[in-house]
């Protein structure tokens, strides 16, 4: 489904009672028709606002091959943690396009025709950002460049989520700069707040008349203390599940969970997440089920009848650790689709390989029509032999738990209409 031109995400957020419980326990990382906002509601800065009478459901319904009375596509992409060697890179780049001092753009252009083909596109911020000319800290405590935010929007991405637990890395401070950062530009997001009252909401995002509730949490802080327990979203089954009931009773038609937790640097999804993932599924409060944080890509499940997206890997990163998985990441495109009687369901789950460990750190899809895998003697991301490696790879680990049996398959964008 083309994207819709001037209809950006918009957070509509409803006070609601309760906040989310403490973070447990920390653990050290290792690795470098939308309603018309009522009383009580809010906007983020920059965010297009909703009009009175919104979309019929027939502007984001008739996507070609729609099976429903009324499709809605979310695209996800996994974890933006920037290294030296990226904003090394985005000052080399800035010196070219002028967009001084940093300029993240040219490493995320290639995103811009998948997020374009999508209704809502949601990234995850892993790292708090700093002041515009720094100073800067990577791995093992994060505070990056904010111009990475700039490249984002401009990608066309709607939201962030920000739980991690990389989130508290510049502590209260970082948090509330960060979440200014984002509402300046213009991108909506949920998992870490300023606020008690910031945490109390529920957050809609709009993909056309459709309303989509974001329920993040993380399973550590870098060893890092909460100031407040409802500074971010923990990984908490019974909160997140609440938090889901609360979304729908808000108005949410779908709700996602994304989970920050696993094994770092490894392509199967450790206890803790399948425990978490799989409760999520059978409370049937969820649509989709989705992961980040091990910087590498995990596989894809049908379960309970809820896909679950174990590991998206990274969306760009730069790491010391030698190790190929962390070079890989995985872009996802969940098409949900409604029924005549109401219900909702993924008629159809796409996914994209994908590197970016080239000289440049150029986000490079490694699809069968992309033109690394098509020309590769001209266009590869790292090497013809490389990236062949890297998409085989990819689509073995994609599919160990049966995701090309239950439907889900690699996303040819050429074959979009």
């Amino acid at each position: 489904m083309p994207r819709r031109t001037g209809i950006a995400a918009v957070l509509a957020c409803l006070l609601l009672a309760g906040c989310a419980p403490a973070v447990p326990a920390p653990v050290p990382d290792t690795a470098a028709g939308p309603a018309t906002p009522s009383p009580g509601t809010t906007a983020p800065t920059g965010a297009a606002a909703p009009s009175p009478a919104g979309p019929t459901p027939d502007a984001v319904g008739r996507e070609a091959g729609c099976p429903g009375v009324r499709c809605a596509s979310l695209l996800l992409t996994g974890d933006l943690l920037l290294h030296e060697k990226l904003w090394d890179q985005a000052a080399a780049d800035a010196a070219k396009t002028g967009n001084a001092p940093l300029d993240f753009g040219p490493m995320l252009a290639a995103q811009r025709k998948y997020v374009a083909a999508s209704d809502l596109a949601v990234c995850h911020l892993e790292t708090p950002v700093g002041q515009p000319r720094g100073p800067f800290s990577a791995y093992p405590s994060f505070n990056v460049p904010p111009q990475i935010l700039t490249a984002v929007k401009d990608t066309g991405y709607d939201a962030c989520t920000t739980a991690s637990n990389h989130s508290l890395d510049a502590g209260t401070a970082g948090v509330k700069r960060t979440l200014d950062t984002l509402d300046k530009v213009g991108l909506a997001h949920t998992g870490s707040y300023r606020s008690a009252k910031e945490a109390a909401e529920v957050h809609l995002l709009q993909a056309g008349a459709v309303r989509i509730a974001i329920v993040a949490g993380t399973y550590a802080l870098n060893g890092a203390v909460p100031e407040h327990p409802w500074q971010v979203d923990a990984l908490d089954t019974a909160a997140m599940t609440a938090k889901a009931r609360r979304a729908r009773a808000a108005g949410a038609d779908l709700v996602v969970a994304a989970m920050h937790a696993g094994d770092e640097y490894s392509n199967r999804p450790n206890s803790q997440q399948r425990q978490v993932a799989h409760a999520l599924a059978e409370s049937g409060e969820f649509d989709l089920v989705y992961g980040h944080h091990s910087h590498s890509v995990q596989p894809i499940e049908k379960y309970h009848r809820t896909w679950i997206v174990y590991g998206l890997g990274n969306t760009l990163a730069a790491h010391a650790t030698p190790n190929v998985l962390n070079t890989e990441g995985l872009m996802v495109r969940a098409r949900f689709s409604q029924a005549g009687d109401g219900a909702w369901s993924v008629s159809r789950l796409a996914w994209v390989p994908a590197t970016w460990d080239g000289p440049k750190h150029r986000w490079c899809p490694l699809a069968l029509d992309a033109p690394a895998i098509k020309d590769p003697a001209r266009r590869a991301c790292v090497s013809a032999g490389a990236d062949a490696a890297s998409r085989a790879r990819t689509k073995a680990t994609v599919e160990s738990l049966g995701a090309a049996k239950a439907g889900a398959a690699e996303w040819l964008i050429s074959q979009e209409p």
